[in-house]
């Protein structure tokens, strides 16, 4: 019953991806329609997705379909610009149509955009009334170093506080294109420069960066120095038969330092752990406002429990952590609209940038915007992320179809306005032949990354075969404790 009901429930997420994506496209599309009506243009055909029609139906002389190539969708206005070698040609037109002035493609072209930035005001102000979860760690000192990264060969220390990387003020550590990370991401150049406060003097650290390479059907990774944030770390819902319990962890108590070294974050205790399988170490922990100290053992699960399939097997305190639950956020539109707008603009500087390690193989096709969608309506919070995701792709969307390029929306506005500068239209055959060539440049580039999309594996974690909890022998924590053991 059980996996009946998971298999309606994958069910009922696509069919509710794909509504989301036929909105958003139909917006985009009404723009055109509705402006092409208002100007008396011509309509031949108004269709959601490319290729041909696998249902279709003719209303009024206007042919509306949906087609078979899941991306995008156009209004087919004859009038507007040659296209009959990628929309096919209408046999029922008997007669040539007459030509438009420049001012009415301006408006055709410009409301397709106009919708789509109408679209996300609309889901702006709905994530404004009912919240969105904060994304922004706020905090800007550095809580983990790993070991071998870039990072740690740079001088970087527990503690520090990064308040700039490469000359930009930092604003949290993740979260905002202006954070640590985000800075990281989009940074060009051979080497990052951080300035620090480090104990209230300023220091600046020169760093090198990884960047996971990639390959056919694999992204590459985006830069990395090996920097965590700092963060408090709770304990959770401690379960008996555990080094943890026995040693008497509570829930709630604070980690706060392992054998005398402050604890900065969850990734620093978790290391602390590994490098003492079988040995006793002191945690200090704080229990409703006083300090104690524990002696505890990591130990290695007896029946060869893993986090995952692909994990190591590691010693571990048998201890989960509790994480505060995200706190709604209630952002104004102007501000969701700026963000979107401004992380779009980045995306597009950084890719012709040619010292960034931003390419198109990072670019998501709508096979991976689709497993987005998926899986923010998967999480705990489908609407507060649904809507919140409009406004970001929707933005995303009007900025891309204004850009200058032939078959895109700017694209006719620029024709347009340069056939009111010299006063005639392009040459209709070399004009179909530029959109043609665009057009298969555009799938091409849809292609690579769907092929990215598709083949590209993050880390899973299954549990198909992993007991249902980790089991421990405790006899060497008893013992280090000096406690009798029957033997």
């Amino acid at each position: 019953m059980e996996t009946f009901l998971h298999i309606l429930k994958v069910i009922g997420l696509i069919l509710l991806v794909l509504l989301s994506f036929n909105i958003i496209i139909f917006v985009h599309e009404l723009g055109h329609f509705l402006a092409a009506r208002w100007r008396g243009l011509h309509v031949d055909r108004f269709q959601i997705w490319f290729g041909k029609p696998i249902w279709k139906k003719t209303i009024n002389g206007v042919q509306y379909g949906l087609g078979c190539i899941p991306a995008g969708g156009f209004v087919a206005l004859p009038q507007m610009a040659p296209m009959e070698s990628i929309e096919g040609e209408n046999e029922n037109r008997k007669e040539p149509l007459p030509p438009i002035k420049p001012i009415d493609k301006i408006i055709v072209a410009f409301a397709g955009p106009l919708f789509s930035f109408l679209l996300a005001v609309f889901a702006a102000c709905i994530v404004w009334f009912i919240g969105v979860p904060d994304k922004v760690v706020k905090t800007n000192e550095v809580g983990y170093i790993a070991p071998d990264m870039p990072a740690a060969e740079a001088g970087f220390q527990l503690g520090d506080k990064i308040l700039k990387v490469q000359g930009v003020p930092t604003n949290g550590f993740q979260g905002n294109l202006d954070s640590v990370r985000e800075q990281i991401i989009f940074s060009e150049g051979d080497k990052i420069d951080f300035l620090v406060d480090r104990n209230g003097e300023e220091i600046t650290l020169t760093s090198d960066f990884n960047a996971e390479d990639g390959s056919w059907d694999k992204r590459r990774g985006v830069r990395q120095v090996g920097l965590g944030y700092r963060d408090t770390i709770i304990v959770g819902d401690v379960k008996e038969g555990t080094p943890a319990a026995y040693s008497g962890f509570k829930q709630g108590d604070i980690i706060d330092s392992v054998d005398g070294k402050i604890v900065y974050g969850h990734a620093q205790f978790i290391d602390a752990v590994k490098e003492n399988k079988g040995e006793l170490v002191t945690v200090k922990v704080i229990r409703e406002g006083e300090p104690l100290e524990i002696r505890t053992m990591p130990l290695t699960p007896s029946n060869g429990w893993k986090a995952h399939d692909n994990a190591k097997l590691l010693p571990i305190l048998g201890m989960p952590f509790y994480f505060e639950p995200p706190v709604l956020v209630y952002p104004t539109p102007g501000k969701q609209i700026k963000e979107s707008g401004m992380m779009m603009f980045t995306t597009i500087k950084k890719l012709a940038a040619p010292k960034s390690s931003i390419g198109l193989d990072q670019l998501q096709g709508p096979v991976g915007i689709g497993k987005v969608q998926y899986q923010l309506l998967d999480s705990d919070y489908p609407l507060n992320y649904i809507f919140y995701f409009w406004v970001l792709f929707n933005i995303n969307l009007a900025i891309f179809n204004l850009l200058p390029f032939p078959v895109l929306d700017g694209g006719h506005i620029t024709m347009a306005l340069g056939e009111m500068i010299f006063k005639k239209p392009i040459n209709t055959r070399v004009l179909e032949y530029v959109q043609t060539a665009f057009v298969l440049l555009l799938l091409s580039m849809f292609l690579y990354v769907t092929t990215k999309d598709i083949f590209h594996r993050d880390k899973k974690i299954t549990t198909d075969t992993i007991p249902e909890k980790p089991i421990f022998d405790l006899t060497l924590l008893k013992k280090a404790l000096g406690e009798k053991v029957d033997e």
